[in-house]
């Protein structure tokens, strides 16, 4: 396994990150702990959550997933070996994280209560890596709807400025219960601004941004990817199969059974018109070149030189070992260029 520097810390993260969001619906405990025992066999020393999960976000099963994670540790009293990551939702509407009962904001009473509540659910004193699941403000974070309707991102009367947020997020640095912070679903601009507000007054500095990136979405290469290389913000990239599209499982409509996008209809992000011609350009590259068309989507995603880690997913033994086998694959100059050829061909058909 692979090791890359998370940022500008001194931590360094397997170039494979263990992502765990369907641990507590999809996953039992059971196989949550298989699999996390699995990964830690495997090199992954490095493990991403979230308060949000298990997904689809619901109230019956908020938190799932921590807990399995926090179970995990207790039974094999290993905290040490895993460099952990877990989220706090920015701006919904959901209403059931918080004891108030009101929608999701990132304000200081509302972070104070969701890391305290993390840090139970997790039974440890600390995490590696607290993100913010995505913006407090109105902002294009990779929300279909929200492509074509630029007005909804005008700033809110009641959104907590960047500044706050950072001051919040250093507190906790300075607390002990944060090492690092990070981003997720962020835009240049917001990252931009996270590091100045961070630099220019002295606090915990933004190491690492969690967004989308595949064959079928690379939109980080047109602005984040400067940012990423010229501010050491490392990618830690999700969704690197499309959520499952990149494997050809749902083209023309397919929906087989026990499947993510079959189980909760939650695929529109890659549901959407010139998705399925790109995906069988994708599929007839990897075939060419004697690849399973996941292990190629992984492989490339793990290869990109702002990419410091890969957030794999899996809900069988089965994909996550395939998952898994994508470190050891170098992509021959021949097919990368083919991929290219198709990225201009097709461009990003879901951002």
């Amino acid at each position: 396994m692979e090791y890359r520097r998370l940022g500008r810390t001194d931590l360094r993260v397997s170039a494979i990150c263990l992502g765990t969001m369907t641990y507590g619906q999809q996953n039992t405990e059971a196989e949550g702990f298989e699999q996390m025992d699995y990964a830690l066999e495997q090199g992954i020393n490095f493990f991403d959550t979230a308060e949000l999960y298990s997904i689809p976000p619901m109230a019956e099963t908020q938190g799932s997933t921590e807990r399995c994670i926090g179970n995990w540790f207790k039974a094999r009293g290993n905290r040490d070996k895993v460099i952990l990551a877990t989220k706090v939702v920015g701006r919904s509407q959901m209403k059931w994280f918080r004891e108030d009962g009101g929608p999701s904001r990132l304000t200081r009473a509302q972070m104070n209560e969701a890391i305290g509540k993390s840090l139970k659910r997790l039974q440890t004193d600390y995490i590696d890596l607290y993100q913010l699941h995505w913006p407090e403000r109105p902002a294009p974070f990779g929300s279909i709807p929200n492509r074509f309707r630029p007005d909804e991102w005008k700033p809110a009367s009641d959104e907590t400025p960047i500044a706050e947020i950072v001051e919040i997020l250093d507190g906790f640095v300075k607390e002990g219960k944060v090492r690092h912070i990070g981003l997720s679903n962020e835009s240049p601009w917001g990252t931009m601004r996270f590091l100045f507000e961070s630099e220019t007054k002295g606090r915990a500095r933004v190491q690492s941004v969690q967004n989308a990136y595949n064959l079928l979405n690379r939109s980080w290469e047109t602005g984040m990817a400067e940012v990423s290389l010229r501010e050491d913000v490392s990618l830690l990239a999700y969704s690197p199969l499309a959520q499952g599209f990149l494997s050809g499982k749902y083209l023309d409509g397919n929906k087989p059974a026990g499947a993510r996008f079959t189980l909760f209809n939650r695929g529109q992000r890659y549901e959407l018109p010139h998705t399925d011609v790109a995906i069988r350009d994708y599929l007839a590259a990897a075939k060419d070149f004697g690849l399973d068309p996941t292990q190629m989507a992984n492989a490339f995603v793990t290869s990109r030189p702002f990419v410091t880690s890969n957030i794999i997913g899996a809900t069988s033994m089965a994909q996550l070992k395939l998952a898994v086998t994508s470190k050891d694959i170098v992509l021959p100059p021949d097919l990368l260029t083919r991929l290219d050829d198709i990225h201009q061909a097709r461009g990003n058909p879901a951002p």
